[in-house]
């Protein structure tokens, strides 16, 4: 089973951007669908973005122009560019594969331990 390595978060202050990477220990050209989710201190573990191995993206309402995904097959690596963020954005960020790309669509693979993200002044 292919493991996801996530990184990138830190503490940023609100209105600041961090860009997340996501590993994968092998080839994720197999993967069609690669998605970001995020889970909130008590709160269930929710999507924001998916993308193909076409570049087709899909993003959550609340999400879609604060975030920019990305892939590079060759690289085994997804990004995720968070901007203007908020302490509601305050999370463990993971990555994953996607069944697909509508709405739905459920992860496929094992979750990694994800990455922090902190919002605050």
């Amino acid at each position: 089973q292919v493991q996801f390595v996530e990184s990138g978060g830190g503490l940023v202050q609100p209105g600041g951007s961090l860009r997340l990477s996501c590993v994968a220990s092998e080839s994720i050209n197999s993967i069609y669908v690669m998605a970001w989710y995020r889970q909130a201190p008590g709160k269930k573990r929710e999507y924001i973005a998916s993308i193909t191995s076409f570049g087709i993206t899909n993003y959550a309402e609340s999400m879609e122009g604060r975030f920019t995904i990305s892939r590079d097959g060759a690289r085994n690596t997804i990004w995720l560019q968070m901007n203007n963020l908020n302490a509601d954005d305050t999370a463990v960020y993971y990555c994953n594969g996607r069944s697909g790309i509508r709405r739905g669509s459920t992860p496929t693979g094992d979750w990694g331990q994800g990455t922090q993200v902190t919002v605050s002044s």
